[in-house]
Order: C-alpha cells, then sequence, then structure tokens
C-alpha cells in the first residue's frame, strides 16, 4: 500500500467511525460496530471496511446488512468531509481476523496447561525416592 492510500484508509477509518456513531439511527445495529481496518484499494475506488460486532449470529449478520444498506449515505458523507471530487466505494465485511486470533489463543493457552500438567508429572516422578538396590 502507498503511502497516500494508507493515510486514506485511516482517514476514512476515522470519518466512518464518527458517522457510524453520529448519523445512524438503525435499529438492527443493537451492538456497538468497531471499525477494525481498511483496505483502500490502489486507484482509490474501493474501500473494504472490516468490522467487529458484539452479539449473536443474528446480531452481526442484521448489523451487516445495515451497514451495507447505509453505505451510499456514508459516501455522500465521506466525499463531503474528505474533500475529495469521488469516495471510494465503501464495502462491508466482517472481520474474522480476530475470531481466528481468540480461537489461536484459545489452544494456546490448553496447550500450555497441558505442558504445566506433564512437567508437574516428570517432576513428581523424579522426586520418589527409588527403591534400594541390592548389592
Amino acid at each position: 500500500m502507498s503511502r497516500r492510500t494508507e493515510r486514506l484508509a485511516s482517514t476514512i477509518q476515522q470519518e466512518l467511525a464518527q458517522i457510524i456513531l453520529r448519523d445512524l439511527n438503525d435499529p438492527r445495529l443493537t451492538g456497538l460496530p468497531s471499525i477494525t481496518r481498511v483496505k483502500v484499494s490502489p486507484d482509490l475506488s474501493i474501500a473494504d471496511v472490516y468490522v467487529t460486532i458484539m452479539g449473536t449470529p443474528g446480531q452481526k449478520t442484521a448489523a451487516l446488512n445495515a451497514l451495507r444498506h447505509s453505505a451510499g449515505l456514508m459516501r455522500t458523507k465521506l466525499t463531503h468531509s474528505l474533500t475529495l471530487r469521488v469516495a471510494p466505494f465503501v464495502k462491508f465485511h466482517l472481520d474474522e481476523d480476530l475470531k481466528k486470533e481468540l480461537e489461536l489463543l484459545e489452544v494456546l493457552r490448553k496447550v500450555s496447561e497441558e505442558n504445566a500438567e506433564l512437567d508437574r508429572r516428570r517432576s513428581a516422578n523424579d522426586a520418589e525416592p527409588k527403591g534400594s538396590e541390592p548389592e
């Protein structure tokens, strides 16, 4: 990503967060959606916005549909706030990376617990006095 697209992505992320907080009154947005990252295409025509939404899978789907439904309004507001001739098309996606990270951390925690248990068993076996050997 070039420096310009990185700066634009960061600015879009901040502006969209403000628009979602202030201007969207959709009842489907029950959980507060968090924008985790924005990727802007090299030609600045598309902005892929990744969001995480707390709630049940049904609530996540409803909130994502609400965001997709209001993408046109957000694009119009972005055009005015960013002083761009043409704002990029906004596409919303659920960010599954966070979910994968949490699952990976859970697996690592389980492995750590199993290793600690094995270490305890080994040290307990080593500490047991060995029977005296006959001469």
